[in-house]
């Protein structure tokens, strides 16, 4: 997260003291133990394999099972596609070129990177990303964008309520080829310089830095962009951790009853086993009757259907908690129609709406520090006004939205009304074809009339016997005398 300072005691931002440095890093990692967590649980590497029941220490005892299904990385896979399945789009201002913005991003391959920063703020509730720029062999450069893992960065900012970015710092362990440690390099971003610490600890200090580097950059800003998933910075499946944990626990419960069922122990009544015969491994035993005799196993009860009920009662309340509908349920069928879908979403939906917030905020950030290189290099391109459109990869009823469409005409503009086809990112060019083949049709059409006239007329020339002449129709109107004379 940002780490808030006075603006005063960062002294000069181009060029923060040691001091200061240290400080922000120590402060950021108060927060690696939590992020530490929540990567773990999405790897699958949950509380459950850390626990010892009371018979694996025993003489003997079989080691109970450990059942991970992990919802952890169910929800955020779920949401990393709700929300980047579809390519994000991006227009331009009203009258504001972004075409060579556009350029840049798509080299970059910018739609798997979303994917990307969209994963570690569903994991960890924040992601940070470097907007930099790459020396090609040529001698030219390339603007880059990069995720980077935001238990190794954090971003400073002054105190007040906009929490203007003051300077970013990114650090990075290094080792040797053995394998040792071997110190740190700890980059500082500020607003005009790229500020490079070779250290031999994390927290850089007079006595520990073996090298120092200081370049020039002209994005115009902090080259360490931070997003947020929500205003907590929270996790997809943070509040949901206890409950995750508690249905692996209950799985793993189920699995180790089973276990002891199989190895259930023989109980005899009446009389002792070593004073019976056995043959053929079956033990002779004296009728009930009045002595009382008889052979069971001793298990434990189980109910099923109330642990059943247990585990369902979980998995709804894990799928509660985090909005992220289980998809393998009864009620997401194929004939469900698209308005009623839109019901069953409708709290994933919400969700959607906050992280699309978020994120568009900081790519709002993202397209200036890119135009601000763009134009230093020659180009002209504005981003300012852009329209950042995220539509959720969620199913839709195309068929409702093609008669909407069709129904909205002459009482809603096309432009909005064209908008409403999922994947289109530009309306204005859906009306310039959409005019464009109307106006191929009735070309057509005239064509074909054309045509079609012709072959009339050339259907009365032959029935006439010929062309006629320049005196008019041969044939008398009613009312009108022949040019022909009658012979005497």
């Amino acid at each position: 997260m940002g780490i808030g300072i006075d603006r005063e005691l960062a002294g000069d931002i181009d060029h923060p003291s040691l001091e200061v440095i240290s400080y922000a890093i120590k402060q950021r990692q108060r927060a690696v133990r939590r992020l530490d967590h929540l990567f773990a649980e999405y790897n699958g590497k949950q509380s459950i394999l850390q626990r010892r029941l009371q018979h694996e220490s025993r003489s003997g005892g079989h080691e109970a099972p450990r059942i991970i299904v992990n919802h952890a990385k169910y929800v955020t896979d779920m949401v990393v596609g709700f929300m980047t399945g579809n390519p994000i789009s991006i227009t331009g201002g009203k009258g504001k070129d972004i075409q060579p913005l556009m350029e840049v991003l798509d080299q970059m391959d910018i739609n798997s990177h979303d994917a990307e920063l969209e994963k570690d703020l569903s994991v960890f509730g924040e992601a940070y990303e470097l907007i930099y720029l790459d020396l090609l062999d040529d001698g030219s450069t390339q603007e880059r964008v990069a995720k980077i893992d935001p238990r190794g960065c954090c971003l400073v900012t002054d105190d007040t309520v906009d929490k203007t970015p003051l300077f970013g710092i990114h650090w990075l362990k290094k080792y040797t080829l053995t394998g040792a440690t071997d110190g740190y390099l700890t980059t500082v971003y500020t607003p005009h310089n790229v500020i490079t610490y070779r250290t031999g600890g994390l927290y850089p200090n007079e006595t520990n830095i073996r090298e120092y580097q200081e370049t020039p950059q002209y994005f115009g800003g902090v080259q360490l962009n931070e997003l947020r998933n929500n205003e907590e910075r929270q996790g997809d499946y943070e509040q949901a951790v206890t409950l995750i944990d508690a249905y692996n626990s209950l799985q793993s419960d189920r699995l180790d009853d089973k276990d002891a069922f199989v190895d259930a122990l023989l109980v005899v009544y009446g009389f002792k086993l070593e004073d019976s015969v056995v043959k053929n491994g079956m033990i002779e035993a004296p009728g009930k009757g009045d002595d009382g005799a008889e052979v069971d196993w001793l298990t434990k009860s189980m109910d099923e259907s109330q642990i059943q009920l247990l585990a369902q009662s979980l998995e709804d309340d894990i799928h509660k908690v985090t909005y992220v509908p289980n998809m393998n349920d009864k009620n997401f069928m194929g004939n469900v129609s698209g308005e009623a879908m839109k019901y069953k979403l409708f709290g994933l939906l919400q969700l959607l709406a906050v992280k699309q917030r978020y994120l568009a905020r900081g790519i709002q950030r993202r397209l200036k520090l890119l135009t601000t290189m763009i134009n230093i290099k020659g180009q002209q391109a504005d981003s300012d006004g852009a329209e950042i459109k995220i539509v959720p990869n969620i199913p839709v009823n195309l068929t409702d939205i093609v008669n909407n469409i069709k129904n909205a005409d002459g009482v809603i503009p096309q432009q909005i009304a064209l908008s409403w086809l999922p994947g289109s990112d530009n309306p204005d060019e859906l009306v310039a074809m959409l005019n464009a083949e109307k106006q191929q049709n009735l070309a057509h059409q005239a064509r074909s009339i054309a045509m079609a006239g012709g072959e009339q007329q050339s259907s009365y020339d032959n029935e006439d016997g010929g062309e006629p002449d320049d005196q008019g129709d041969n044939h008398t109107q009613p009312g009108q005398s022949s040019n022909h004379k009658l012979p005497d």
